[in-house]
């Protein structure tokens, strides 16, 4: 073999003989790339200014245990340090309460033995800050928000089984433009819930009848009878009180993360929690839509597919946020466990399915931690892995808890470890249920 001499100076600089990560160094700090030994740093908002990527989306998948959470944990916590700002729409098994509480936040915790309350249909910091906008500002808002409720309360009712209609959705826009105070004048908003809108369609006066054109009382219930029934099956069903009252928690609007603790509604069912996940989906969307000038949102939906399971509408919705990310200054990050959960919404061939189906191409950011093999070959082909890149998911990711495959948009993907502190590893420990076991 041929030798060859050189000084420490130029050596260090030589070997070994790989190029340093792709990626800038800026934006959270994850851990290392195993390939390369460098630091590996996320942000998706600078990879899309860079040209790295086309949208900040970030979809993560993973076996339980492979470190998933903590991942995705560790990387909001770390984004805080660049002003970046999180909202946790549903946390289904109250993984994310434990970093809230050490930051001093008081996480929403819904269900039972809670006396939390979160009127789907709230206001928000709208109603604070409506007295300082111009005539102009207030119509734009005020169109965006009550767009977005009548597409709540129809994929509500599509949860139950009914296709709501053009017409349906007409008086509803008339009924919650009513309620709100519109014709006041817009001097100032007035508090609606879902069983205002209930009883305005099960009970309406002679001026709604006629502004909504129907030619007399009969026909108004009659034609509107479905959907009247379906929002109230939802005061009176598994979710009842929980999203139909006035909300009775103060928010801070200002502080760095939100999160919603749904753990409590697991026993009512998946409905229950897919319906919760819905109304929270449009509450947080409203939310983040009011943001500072300037200011990025981190939204996380953990297993959001459940809620797409509730119809059409539902699918609209996440697809809709996933488009508007660059637009809106928000990082949406999907939380799942295998490329067939969004698959699970509707039959075969559906709708819905095509869809869901699309959703991973608006997400230019992948985080694939260790899977089997009969997963890791549906990735592959959805999110056309080369064969090494599979291997990886397969082998080098199942060796140790927190290895993760980072692949933005067509580049190869980076094998990233990830590195937490002695803090950090007590916040996340997911299995810190399972431990505390009662001596016998």
């Amino acid at each position: 073999m041929a030798v060859y001499q050189a000084a420490t100076s130029e050596i260090g600089g030589l070997f070994p003989l790989i190029s340093a990560a792709g990626t800038p160094a800026i934006g959270a700090r994850i851990g290392y790339d195993t390939l390369s030994g460098g630091a590996f740093y996320a942000h998706p908002i600078e990879w899309v200014l860079r040209g790295l990527a086309t949208n900040p989306n970030m979809v993560v998948f993973g076996e339980p245990g492979r470190g998933k959470s903590s991942t995705v944990v560790a990387f909001l916590l770390r984004m805080m340090l660049f002003g970046v700002k999180t909202l946790i729409s549903g946390d289904v098994k109250g993984e994310y309460t434990p970093l809230l509480r050490g930051l001093g936040i008081t996480p929403i915790t819904l269900g039972s033995g809670s006396p939390a309350r979160l009127n789907a249909l709230d206001l928000g910091p709208l109603r604070t800050r409506w007295a300082g906008w111009p005539l102009a500002r207030q119509r734009e808002e005020l169109a965006g928000v009550l767009g977005r409720w009548v597409t709540l309360l129809v994929a509500l009712a599509e949860a139950q089984g009914y296709r709501a209609t053009v017409t349906d959705e007409a008086v509803l826009s008339a009924v919650l433009r009513r309620l709100v105070g519109v014709d006041d004048g817009y001097t100032h908003l007035l508090p609606v819930t879902i069983p205002h809108v209930q009883r305005q369609l099960a009970d309406p006066d002679d001026a709604l009848v006629a502004a909504t054109r129907f030619a007399d009382r009969r026909q108004f219930l009659d034609t509107l009878r479905p959907i009247t029934d379906a929002l109230g099956n939802l005061i009176t069903g598994p979710l009842a009180g929980l999203f139909d009252q006035e909300t009775t928690i103060a928010l801070d609007w200002d502080a760095p993360a939100q999160s919603m603790d749904l753990s409590r509604l697991r026993p009512r069912g998946d409905q229950a929690v897919a319906v919760a996940l819905t109304c929270l989906g449009s509450w947080s969307s409203m939310v983040t839509d009011l943001q500072d000038d300037g200011e990025i949102r981190l939204v996380v939906r953990d297993e959001v597919w459940r809620q797409m399971r509730l119809g059409l509408r539902a699918v609209h919705a996440v697809d809709s946020d996933l488009r508007l990310s660059r637009a809106d200054r928000k990082i949406q990050v999907l939380v799942m466990h295998k490329p067939s959960d969004p698959l699970s919404v509707g039959a075969a061939g559906s709708q819905e399915v095509a869809i869901a189906k699309d959703l991973l191409a608006l997400c230019s950011t992948r985080i694939l931690f260790g899977q089997s093999t009969r997963v890791a070959d549906d990735l592959a082909e959805d999110l056309a892995l080369s064969e090494r890149e599979q291997d990886s998911i397969t082998g080098w990711a199942m060796d140790r808890t927190g290895r993760a495959l980072w692949k933005i948009e067509n580049t190869t993907g980076h094998r990233v470890q990830i590195v937490l502190s002695p803090t950090e590893r007590r916040l996340f420990d997911t299995n810190a249920a399972l431990r505390a076991r009662k001596p016998r």
